[in-house]
């Protein structure tokens, strides 16, 4: 039997990404203790009003059709969010989807195609080469350098960009690194993109999760770059809701007209009751993502002093998100080597720095979702790892 040429363009780009999270997954369902610090699925509960309140909808009837753009109270929930940034905002500028990754899929489709090109900063989250490899189009890798912090810079963007590119997928606060770009590092990242014709779809769930000392900000608040920018977002992480897939794309209006054909193609509207609880979620202030914010910067503060002096494990302190990398690479593994070699001897489940591109093939990726306690106990046997590896140099390690 024949196959569409996009189960080809995918066929690397799925679970194969997620092979040590569902390994460890599958361990611990057989009964191994493995502390998981893979995936970032927050580890608090949405705010109970939230939940009475999907609950409170499905049972008055809100479990029908919706429309394509979204339900009433949502988007006008979106402008009192979006007018905060930027002047002019209207129901016309946003699109629902359900969940960011959704929204990225049906952004990147009404842009891109066979041939184009979309720069992405590398290191990368996991799905974005999926996503633009589902149109056709190719990804043109920029590196996100260490020693700037993994911050975009504009001189990066511009050697990189080819005939070929169409669109910048940005991503602020970033996933896996934890950078924030600032205003003045955005509007370089503009200017250019203006100069040289080029669509922003910028991911921006994490805008919420961002520590102190550091300011959100987004092309989208930009009024010279209001004609090219789409935002992509939703209450996953915000709202530690990620099941309820609940997102949005915040764009100009002629682009939300031209893509609400292809959304309502893909997904004839989005679940009413769900709608309900992110309208509440967004026109409310819930102390949801200060809390998370609290703890995860608390705990990237436990992993830095965990390798404090350390010249094995080298953390890259975030300035936001629910991750911190780390550099491995003086213990000579590089970061696939070392997670498996540390899922294997220790039982600790981390992301392989591989899973996000090349630039961060030395590198782990550790989710701070977990108790401090347990935090502490994983970096102890990260730091038992790494010695073992250095002190047995010349004796052969089983490396997956």
């Amino acid at each position: 039997m024949r196959y569409a040429s996009i189960t080809d363009r995918l066929a690397h780009l799925g679970s194969g990404r997620w092979a040590l999270h569902l390994t460890a997954r599958r361990m611990k369902a057989e009964g191994e203790e493995i502390i998981e610090l893979t995936i970032g699925e927050p580890d608090v509960a949405p705010d109970k009003a939230l939940l009475d309140e999907a609950s409170r909808a499905m049972y008055a009837g809100r479990t029908r059709y919706s429309n394509g753009r979204g339900e009433p109270a949502v988007l006008k929930a979106l402008v009192e969010k979006y007018s905060k940034r930027r002047k002019g905002v209207t129901e016309k500028n946003f699109l629902c989807f359900p969940g960011t990754q959704t929204a990225l899929y049906g952004v990147m489709t009404g842009l891109v195609e066979a041939g184009d090109g979309v720069l992405v900063g590398d290191p990368l989250y996991a799905t974005y080469e999926g996503v633009i490899a589902s149109t056709g189009a190719h990804m043109i890798p920029v590196p996100l350098r260490p020693e700037k912090r993994f911050h975009l810079q504009a001189e990066d963007l511009e050697r990189a960009i080819t005939p070929e590119a169409r669109v910048l997928l940005l991503n602020t606060p970033h996933n896996p690194t934890g950078a924030v770009l600032t205003k003045a590092e955005i509007a370089a990242i503009g200017e250019v993109c203006r100069k040289h014709d080029l669509w922003i779809i910028s991911d921006e769930v994490y805008e919420q999760l961002i520590f102190d000392g550091t300011e959100f900000a987004s092309p989208f608040d930009l009024p010279e770059l209001a004609e090219r920018t789409i935002a992509v977002s939703s209450i996953s992480k915000s709202h530690a809701a990620p099941g309820f897939r609940s997102g949005w794309a915040a764009g100009p209006e002629e682009f939300c007209e031209r893509l609400l054909p292809v959304s309502e193609t893909m997904l004839f509207g989005v679940q009413p009751f769900i709608s309900d609880m992110t309208a509440l979620a967004l026109s409310q202030h819930f102390d949801t993502a200060d809390v998370m914010r609290e703890n995860y910067a608390r705990r990237a503060a436990i992993v830095e002093k965990a390798f404090k002096g350390s010249n094995l494990v080298k953390p890259m302190p975030p300035e936001g998100g629910m991750f911190i990398l780390l550099d491995v690479t003086a213990t000579g593994l590089n970061g696939e080597e070392f997670a498996w070699e540390l899922l294997r001897q220790q039982k600790v489940a981390v992301m392989p720095g591989t899973s996000f591109g090349d630039q961060a093939a030395g590198f782990l990726r550790i989710s701070l979702t977990v108790p401090e306690d347990v935090l502490e106990t994983a970096m102890q046997r990260i730091t038992d790892l790494a010695g073992r590896i250095v002190a047995h140099k010349e004796a052969p390690l089983h490396i997956r």
